[in-house]
């Protein structure tokens, strides 16, 4: 309010309107991200100075509308609507004026303090389009303000209006949208009627809330149904319905949205000037290769297994140069803390909880960059399109296939990724399916067994068969979650392509930090408590007579004069390993594991596998690991041929039981971490039921399946 110093501006546009690039261009490194209250939906904010006024700038998820379809539509709409920002600046794509008014004229329907920035602008001047700025800003009836964020035009003027605006040294401009007479007459009638209704009023503009009870705005319904005045309203809206049917053959949604229609292309018309076409566009030349019937897959296929590659090979480098750092740290710690409970929580549970954080956040930050390269440049929205139909195959559409890519990398930044599915029930399907994608901490795991079981011929074909048992599964569970709970829930995807743009390295890097920050703060917790919490149940309790039985034992051969120094060593080290591995028998895992063992028999398992099972619930990684201290071998890896060979001398491992063991791996619930990551994206504690349950319950029933059937066969 005038007086006060700070002006608080939301930021409202269509997707890929370059919203967000003139939100950086305004607030600089001053921002931070979080998200929305209640919602997965990311929330930026930031501040500027201008003029002596801190001017605090909301940058509102992309939204063609305001209605409440996507959780993008409801954050936006409930912050215009029910905060009401000082300034509202809608951001629209210059060169794609049809599409981006629509939002313009729904905006004025609120009457906010409005700026219409004509956002990349310099692409207008190269295209030798002309817009008359002026008659458009008249017929409009707002603010406008030609912008680009590559060459910084109109970035001073857009500050100068909103103080402008604020202190009321320029006042909002007299809305122009009027509808034909006959929808005006009802909106005059419900606003007659509405205005009775202080309290509405007082929170909600009257004339808004009558358009949208024309339009059948379910939440607009429910909020005046509350009240006395509903029954003078239900009436208005029942004639007016029967009467647009009647006369019209139509209905007030209807004739309302293309009344908005007719004034935008009326406006453009009078105020824009195309130049006369001569050839194809260089969009139009780029997309007749990379969205062909023919080439388009083999594109995509291409650009995906190239950002894998990118990020799981380039990343392995600063990946193992933090595992290097945090092994040292490990080793000074060890020298300063005496051996004992206090060493071993700092440096099996903190250190190593840090590290393993820190470990995945090369590949995260590559793949968010390459992601945000190919989102900027203008390739996402065609790498939906190609795929789109065989994913409408399974029900879900070709958004849906960009996090299911990433989860073959790691569930948590695919999780993250599904973000960009605007409609609840594909998401969350989308969700539900990722586990399935094959993450790169379940490659160990395969390749032990692989490697022990199958010839090296075989191998390949075993990990390869895997994979796919992954993808199909997916598939399949995409179709029966989208039939059994989300059935006529999909959301409607209009496919829109911007042209093909080089995106701002700048902006590229904010993105990128900004979804770091996030996996750090959401994630990086989380991995360091269960890192922690595993080692508690991993050690205690501790069998009193274990300790005393091998302390003897060690004793014994530490006194020995008959063994040499080395042999001493081995011996004492065998000693340690077999006392780790009985004591971890008795503890907390251990208890788990024989408590299982009920459940993993039907699929060939013993107590080992299923503790070994259970370990990997916190990271997939420590599968082998925790395999290696089972069988007395210490620490081992998945090339470790010790571990192989005992794991060859078991009788009760064979095939059917190595076929069985990797298929329960590949389905069953993804790490720890994972799991709080999908509850935080999905949002409620029933879908987190569902996604432990759904992939626990197919993890033991193909398992078990595989298990019988090659049985049968082998």
């Amino acid at each position: 309010m005038p007086g006060s110093n700070e002006i608080l501006v939301a930021l409202a546009g269509n997707p890929n309107s370059g919203k967000t690039s003139l939100f950086n261009k305004l607030v600089g490194a001053n921002q931070k991200v979080g998200n929305w209250s209640g919602v997965t939906v990311e929330k930026y904010e930031g501040s500027t100075n201008h003029r002596g006024f801190n001017i605090k700038v909301i940058d509102l998820p992309g939204t063609y509308s305001l209605t409440t379809y996507s959780p993008e539509e409801i954050v936006a709409r409930k912050f215009l609507v029910e905060i009401q920002p000082d300034v509202v600046i809608n951001v629209v794509d210059s060169s794609n004026l049809e599409r981006n008014l629509f939002l313009t004229t729904q905006l004025i329907d609120i009457q906010a303090n409005l700026i219409v920035a004509l956002n990349m602008y310099d692409e207008v001047e190269d295209h030798k389009t002309k817009i008359d700025v002026d008659q458009l800003e008249k017929l409009i009836g707002a603010h406008m303000i030609p912008t680009s964020t590559v060459n910084g035009l109109g970035i001073s003027s857009i500050l100068a209006h909103i103080v402008d605006l604020f202190t009321g040294a320029i006042s909002v401009r007299k809305n122009k949208l009027v509808f034909s007479d006959k929808i005006e007459t009802i909106i005059e009638n419900l606003v007659s009627v509405l205005e009775t209704e202080k309290e509405i009023t007082s929170q909600y503009f009257s004339r808004w809330l009558a358009i949208k009870l024309l339009v059948n705005d379910k939440d607009v319904y429910n909020i005046v149904r509350k009240y006395p005045v509903w029954i003078k309203v239900n009436s208005i809206l029942s004639k007016a319905i029967q009467q647009s049917k009647t006369e019209f053959d139509s209905d007030p949604e209807m004739m309302i949205k293309e009344e908005r229609h007719s004034f935008i292309r009326g406006a453009i018309k009078e105020t824009v000037k195309y130049a006369p076409r001569v050839k194809k566009s260089t969009t139009e030349i780029i997309d007749g290769i990379l969205i062909n019937r023919i080439t388009g897959l083999p594109i995509f296929a291409f650009f995906m297994w190239a950002i894998f590659q990118i990020t799981f090979t380039l990343g392995e480098y600063p990946m193992l140069w933090l595992e290097s750092y945090f092994s040292w740290l490990g080793n000074i710690a060890v020298q300063f803390i005496p051996e004992g409970v206090v060493q071993s929580i700092v440096v099996d549970g903190i250190i190593a909880g840090v590290g393993g954080v820190l470990g995945f956040l090369p590949n995260i930050m590559i793949l968010f960059i390459s992601l945000a390269f190919l989102e900027g440049t203008g390739y996402m929205a065609r790498a939906a399109f190609v795929v789109d139909k065989i994913m409408h195959k399974v029900g879900l559409h070709g958004k849906s296939f960009i996090p299911m890519i990433t989860g073959f990398g790691c569930s948590v930044p695919a999780f993250m990724a599904t973000r960009t599915l605007k409609n609840e029930s594909d998401r969350i399907t989308t969700l539900m399916i990722i586990p399935f994608m094959s993450c790169g901490a379940k490659f160990p795991v395969y390749v032990l067994i692989a490697g022990t079981f199958f010839d090296r011929s075989d191998a390949g074909n075993v990990l390869f068969g895997i994979y796919l048992l992954g993808v199909a599964i997916a598939l399949l569970s995409a179709k029966l979650l989208k039939t059994a709970f989300f059935k006529g829930e999909s959301e409607p995807f209009v496919m829109e392509l911007p042209p093909y743009r080089m995106p701002s390295v700048k902006i590229l890097f904010f993105q990128m930090w900004f979804k770091a920050q996030m996996y750090l703060r959401k994630a990086g917790t989380i991995i360091l408590f269960a890192s922690i919490l595993i080692w508690f149940v991993s050690n205690y309790p501790k069998s009193i007579q274990i300790t005393e039985e091998y302390s003897n034992k060690i004793s014994t051969v530490e006194l020995a004069e008959d063994f040499s120094s080395d042999s001493k060593a081995e011996l004492i080290g065998n000693l340690r390993t077999e006392e780790a591995s009985k004591q971890l028998e008795v503890s907390a895992v251990g208890v788990i594991g024989k408590l299982i063992e009920p459940l993993v028999q039907p699929l060939g398992f013993d107590w080992r596998l299923g503790i070994s099972l259970v370990s990997g619930i916190a990271a997939k990684e420590i599968v082998v690991s925790t395999m290696g201290t089972l069988y007395s071998l210490g620490d081992s890896d998945e090339n470790s041929t010790a571990l192989r060979e005992k794991l060859l001398a078991i009788g009760s491992y064979n095939i059917p039981v190595a076929l069985s063991f990797m298929v329960f791996v590949l389905l069953y619930i993804p790490c720890f971490a994972a799991s709080i990551v999908f509850h935080r994206e999905a949002g409620k504690i029933k879908w987190t039921f569902l996604y432990i349950f759904y992939t626990m319950t197919v993890a033991w029933i193909m398992s078990f399946a595989t298990y019988n059937i090659a049985s049968l066969f082998l």
